[in-house]
C-alpha cells in the first residue's frame, strides 16, 4: 500500500469515528443508556457489591481493561473497587469449556460468584455470542443487574 492510500484510509477512519461520536452526542437514547449504566454501577459499588466483566476476543481485552480501571484507578486516586474480568483464569475457562461447553464459561462463573446486587457486564461486538448471552441470562436469574 502506498503512503497516499494509507493516509486516505486513516483519514476516512478518523472521520467515521468523529461522525459516530457526533451522532452519540446528539442521541438522548444513548446518553440515557450510558447514564443508567453509570448509576447502576455506582449503586452496586457503593453497596459493597462487585462488577463482573466478560466477553470474547477483543471484548475479553475490554473486560480486563475495565476491571483494571476499577481495581486500579481511573482519572484520580481513590479506593480500589471490586471489578473482576471473567476472562482471565485459564484453568476455569478450559475446565468449564471441556467439562460443559464453551457456551457455559461465563454463566458457570456467574453462578458461582455472582450475587444479587452485583453488576454483570457482558461485552459482545456482534450481540450474538452464545456464552455472553448465557452469562447475562444466568445473571438475570440470580438477580444481578445486567449490562450488555
Amino acid at each position: 500500500m502506498n503512503a497516499d492510500r494509507a493516509r486516505s484510509l486513516t483519514l476516512e477512519r478518523i472521520r467515521d469515528c468523529a461522525a459516530l461520536m457526533q451522532r452519540l452526542l446528539e442521541s438522548s437514547e444513548y446518553l440515557s443508556a450510558v447514564t443508567d449504566v453509570a448509576e447502576a454501577m455506582t449503586k452496586c459499588l457503593r453497596a459493597g457489591n462487585k462488577v463482573l466483566f466478560f466477553g470474547n476476543g477483543g471484548s475479553a481485552a475490554d473486560a480486563q481493561h475495565l476491571a483494571a480501571e476499577l481495581i486500579g484507578r481511573f482519572l484520580k486516586e481513590r479506593e480500589s473497587l471490586p471489578g473482576l474480568a471473567l476472562t482471565t483464569n485459564t484453568s476455569i475457562l478450559t475446565a468449564i469449556g471441556n467439562d460443559y461447553s464453551f457456551d457455559e464459561i461465563f454463566s458457570r462463573q456467574i453462578a458461582g460468584i455472582g450475587r444479587a446486587g452485583d453488576v454483570a457486564f457482558g461485552i459482545t461486538t456482534s450481540g450474538n455470542s452464545p456464552n455472553v448471552l448465557r452469562g447475562v441470562s444466568v445473571a438475570r436469574e440470580k438477580g444481578l443487574v445486567t449490562v450488555a
